[in-house]
This record gives structure tokens, C-alpha cells and sequence, in this order.
């Protein structure tokens, strides 16, 4: 065999400090819940991940998700209008900048410390 079975999707697992308020978070965000149990599935557009109920301080503050957006100044909107440090503790959203790498990105902050990037298609 030349090459591996083609693959249809990758999930990738975040961490949940608090399972009930992550959850509140990614669906306060236009997350939608498929799968609720033991984890949480969430979707996205064509992207899905794996809310687990499992905290590693160390390992969350360093797992970083990005999301790719059509229109990122209306996303900007939306997630100002959520208010999302005053409903849930998070770190304030960072708008978003054109980086040295040729993106605009604007970043957000998750409730157990997970770096979500914002970037505008």
C-alpha cells in the first residue's frame, strides 16, 4: 500500500475545568451539541471536537483550536455583544489584528484557559 485509507475526520479533545459552564460557553458561541454524555460533541460549520470532563491546568493553557470564518469583523460583533468575561470568567477577547504571517486574527479565551483563534478566512 502506497498510501494510508483516506481519512473523514479528525476530533481533535479539549479540556473542561468546569464541564456544565464549558458547555454553556461553546453554545453561547453557536456551537452545536450532537453528543451528550460521559463528553460533549460539538459542530461547527464542517469542524466538530470532543468536550471532555478533564482538566490539566498545564495542558490547557497551552492547547490552542482555531477557527477559520468568512466575515471575522462580524464575528467580532457577535462576540463582543456575548459578553463573555462578564458570563463566564474568561480572559477578555483580543480583536482582531492583522499578524506579521498575513492573517487577521482576533483570539478568545475559553473557560478552562484554551486559546481559540479567530481568523478571517
Amino acid at each position: 500500500m502506497t498510501s494510508p485509507p483516506k481519512t473523514a475526520l479528525a476530533q481533535p479533545f479539549l479540556p473542561a475545568k468546569d464541564f456544565t459552564v464549558s458547555k454553556q460557553f461553546y453554545e453561547a458561541l453557536g456551537f452545536e451539541r450532537l453528543v451528550d454524555g460521559e463528553v460533549a460533541i460539538y459542530r461547527i460549520g464542517a469542524s466538530q471536537f470532543i468536550l471532555q470532563n478533564y482538566y490539566q491546568k498545564d495542558w490547557a493553557e497551552n492547547f490552542m483550536m482555531q477557527l477559520v470564518v468568512d466575515d471575522l469583523d462580524a464575528w467580532w460583533s457577535f462576540i463582543l455583544s456575548l459578553d463573555l468575561p462578564g458570563r463566564f470568567g474568561v480572559q477578555p477577547p483580543k480583536p482582531p489584528t492583522m499578524q506579521p504571517w498575513g492573517l487577521k486574527v482576533a483570539y478568545v479565551f475559553d473557560p478552562s484557559g484554551v486559546l481559540w483563534h479567530i481568523v478571517q478566512r
